[in-house]
């Protein structure tokens, strides 16, 4: 059996993870299942740096704890608005500050895009991997899925800024907050970056 801490407690994100990644033998543990303790500060100025912070950051707590080496997956992701030059980007969960919550940061994009007309309001979700083997080998994927930031909150299945991108895939008519976890999953940054991690990891065990 192989074990895959995965440097989050985020039900959401465990449940995409457990899925996509189903090899045979594999199991996965959050953090607080695993028994470790590992909140680093993300300071990095891309995606990828974040995630591999925290990757490196669980690996460290599981040697402090005597696991001995083990597998670790962590991830990274945010919006990126086009007319707002990128952000809020890496600071996507505290864009209205360390205190703000989802309401607080999707009024804060709101108000930034007020004056944006609709044709420049494109955005992209993004999910960098970070997968680092019981070995040290690191694998990097990455995932992204391209629409618009609506005028207005809508749907309940989301969270974050689901409410209020209307990805592409949906022709502007559907937020990532009105479609099911599953659909939500077939079209989205991090279901991209697990699908392009899992085909690495594949081909890797193939040669």
């Amino acid at each position: 059996m192989k074990t895959v801490v995965i440097a989050t407690n985020n039900a959401h994100k465990v449940s995409e993870i457990r899925t996509a990644l189903n090899f045979p033998g594999w199991e996965f543990e959050t953090l607080s299942e695993a028994g470790l303790a590992s909140d680093p500060a993300e300071d990095a100025d891309s995606f990828e740096g974040n995630a591999r912070i925290k990757a490196e950051a669980a690996r460290a707590a599981a040697a402090a704890a005597g696991c001995g080496p083990v597998a670790v997956l962590a991830d990274d992701s945010g919006l990126e608005v086009d007319a707002l030059d990128g952000a809020p980007g890496v600071y996507s969960s505290r864009y209205a500050g360390a205190d703000g919550d989802d309401a607080a940061n999707n009024a804060k994009l709101l108000a930034e895009l007020a004056a944006v007309p609709d044709e420049e309001r494109t955005a992209r979700f993004v999910c960098t991997l970070v997968f680092i083997d019981e070995d040290g080998v690191e694998t990097v994927a990455r995932g992204t899925v391209e629409g618009a930031i609506g005028r207005q909150g809508r749907g309940e299945e989301g969270f974050g800024y689901d409410p209020l991108f209307l990805p592409e895939a949906y022709d502007g008519r559907l937020t990532l907050a009105e479609v099911s976890q599953a659909e939500k999953n077939g079209i989205s940054h991090r279901g991209s970056a697990l699908r392009h991690l899992r085909a690495i990891l594949e081909a890797s065990a193939a040669e």
